[in-house]
């Protein structure tokens, strides 16, 4: 089995990165962090430890100059997979199209609800009782694209958004690599829009235990 080689995208501190770093860090995940790009060239999960490439594309770029300078770096790379972990900015077709089924996100919500951004107010705003989060990969359409996986969390009565937002990210923490884990292991596949996992009691049974 050959060694995943990931890409991961951000804007901010990085902390799925760092999760993700962590998982493809043990020996029973075959894969490899290879690079790390960002549209914040002060982003903080830039300075996190690690060997691979660190590359920022400079943010005042317009859509079409970012995307080429995006595409140039992601060719020489040359990943078998994409993962955008906190990346704040919405990818066009000329990207989605060059990297079809290899491009997967992680939304702070039970997709298909609450698409887009400011999540947690908006849960709240709602009253809803159970929100959580998502891994899909990433289509033309915003916070879209077949869903992978999912983890789910009560919404207690009196929570702020800002600890709603932290209690996710704990679970993200654990999805996300666990869902990279995966694609290393070669036991998720995409047909006809939608997603196959293999073994996926022993999925449902690590989400249950989150």
């Amino acid at each position: 089995m050959g060694i995943l080689k990931i890409v991961v995208l951000i804007s901010g501190r990085g902390s799925n990165l760092q999760a993700i770093i962590n998982k493809c860090n043990k020996k029973s995940t075959p894969a490899k962090i290879i690079a790390v790009i960002s549209n914040n060239a002060k982003a903080s999960g830039l300075k996190l430890k690690g060997k691979f490439d660190k590359i920022a594309i400079d943010n005042k770029l317009n859509k079409k100059e970012f995307e080429t300078e995006l595409q140039k770096n992601l060719k020489k790379l040359s990943p078998n997979l994409i993962c955008l972990a906190g990346f704040m900015k919405v990818l066009s077709p000329y990207i989605i199209k060059r990297w079809k089924n290899k491009i997967i996100n992680i939304h702070p919500s039970l997709l298909p609800s609450f698409k887009g951004l400011d999540t947690h107010k908006r849960v709240l705003s709602e009253g809803v009782k159970v929100s959580g989060c998502t891994i899909h990969f990433v289509d033309r359409s915003l916070d879209g694209g077949p869903i992978i996986a999912q983890a789910a969390t009560i919404v207690n009565k009196n929570i702020t958004a800002e600890n709603l937002m932290k209690k996710i990210l704990k679970i993200e923490h654990k999805l996300y690599p666990e869902v990279v884990h995966l694609f290393a292991k070669k036991k998720i596949t995409i047909k006809s829009n939608k997603v196959f996992i293999k073994d996926e009691k022993e999925l449902n049974a690590f989400i249950k235990s989150i």
